[in-house]
């Protein structure tokens, strides 16, 4: 069982920008405080003066019990459900207002809501240390090394990109249940071996740290406020997601229609993916294009367009189980499916490509610099890609793949259908 240790010492105080008034000359109004466990005891003497001379002070109720011996103004608490917009703390902005959160505000926290809405120049941020950080102090693990990733109201799906055997990672789960289902997804995908280390209330009177296989793992009452360690061993049988694109074909649930893995890692090539870009896949079959794509970074995004019902379903089902549930599925046929979707920074027709006015739909949505890639492997297809390569230019490329399979007793090479390939940069 790892030593437990002190809590991190607090940080100082950060402020966002230059010691200036903001526009209009409201100066900084807004401070944001991390608060851990440890209550008031662990705050600087900055966050206790500036917590001291707020007007209004934010916060959970937890956060605002917390606090509450240094709170001299008004306590609110966080409206249920949860204002994004922060329209409470907008119509403060001439007053001192001050807000709490849980150890680092800019890390999962409610600092980037209020930076949407807020200037940061009228901010004065005093953050804590997060959950990550205290968890990695009390194991030792260099953070720089570990994988993080927050669960807290997110699907536990997430987890599954992170599975690679010898990789540490630490997740923030939303309440008590969370480590019995992170161990019950790892036993389910063959990392049954894997140690699970559950760090309860770190930095407070009630913290707790229990270690437990995967496999073995037997839930208990666990604080709600809790990081799951995982040290990731894989049995012979696990589910592990590779990070080059073009997965094994296995890994997906389909009925024959899905871009097959070498075609799949050329076309995703093709596509380039960047940081941050969005993706529309029409005729996405069984999803696999447009979940590799997301798989590439965290950042990514993509829309599957799909009109059958039950392959929309499936690719519902594919997301989850690799890792990207938050893909964006839409049933219905192209192009009437394509309206009102958001503006793509890259379009791939695998399916569909042959209805009426799908290609033009496709080319009007995207924007200049955006890349359009297809795939043919009927003659129908593939004239429609012949007649716009040679009117819009862009490149054409064909391939075909061959695999060897039984021939009676022996060996031979059995061709795949051959893919037609048109990707077009929009000017």
């Amino acid at each position: 069982m790892p030593a437990q240790g002190p809590a991190a010492p607090p940080a100082p105080a950060l402020r966002a920008g230059p010691p200036h008034k903001a526009e209009g000359g409201v100066g900084r109004w807004l401070t944001i405080v991390g608060i851990g466990e440890d209550g008031a005891g662990g705050l600087g003497e900055e966050a206790k003066r500036l917590l001291t001379g707020a007007e209004f002070v934010f916060g959970g109720r937890r956060h605002l019990e917390l606090a509450r011996g240094l709170i001299r103004g008004e306590a609110r608490p966080w409206p249920l459900p949860f204002d994004s917009s922060m329209a409470e703390i907008r119509v403060l902005r001439y007053k001192k207002v001050a807000v709490l959160a849980s150890g680092d505000p800019f890390l999962h926290g409610v600092g980037g809501t209020l930076a949407r809405v807020v200037d940061p120049a009228e901010m004065t941020i005093v953050p804590g240390p997060s959950a990550f950080s205290l968890a990695a102090a009390r194991l030792g693990w260099p953070l720089q090394d570990v994988e993080t990733v927050s669960l807290h109201g997110k699907p536990i799906d997430l987890l599954r990109p992170l599975l690679h055997p010898g990789r540490r990672v630490l997740a923030l789960t939303s309440d008590g249940d969370g480590p019995g289902a992170i161990a019950d997804l790892l036993t389910d995908n063959g990392f049954g071996p894997s140690m699970l280390t559950v760090l309860e209330a770190l930095g407070g009177p009630d913290e707790r740290i229990t270690a437990q296989t995967a496999g073995d793992f037997v839930a208990d009452a666990f604080n709600s406020l809790n990081v799951v360690a995982i040290e990731v061993v894989a049995g012979p049988d696990a589910r592990i997601l590779p990070l080059a694109a073009g997965l094994d074909d296995a890994l997906f649930e389909h009925d024959g229609q899905i871009t097959k893995r070498e075609i799949r890692a050329l076309t995703l090539s093709a596509l380039s993916p960047r940081r941050g870009e969005l993706l529309w896949d029409i005729g996405a079959g069984s999803g696999s294009i447009s979940i590799e794509w997301m798989l590439a970074d965290p950042s990514m995004r993509a829309i599957a367009i799909e009109a059958d019902d039950k392959r929309a379903q499936r690719i519902a089902r594919n997301a989850a189980a690799c890792g990207v549930p938050s893909l964006k599925v839409v049933t219905g046929p192209a192009p009437a499916a394509l309206a009102g979707l958001s503006a793509p920074d890259a379009i791939f027709i695998g399916g569909g490509g042959t209805d009426a006015g799908v290609f033009e739909a496709a080319i009007d949505g995207l924007h200049a610099g955006g890349r359009l890639v297809a795939n043919a492997v009927t003659l129908e297809m593939e004239a429609l890609l012949l007649a716009r390569y040679q009117k819009l230019g862009g490149t054409l490329l064909r391939v075909a793949v061959s695999r060897a399979e039984p021939v009676g007793t022996m060996t031979g090479w059995r061709p795949a259908l051959p893919v037609t390939q048109w990707k077009w940069v929009k000017p």
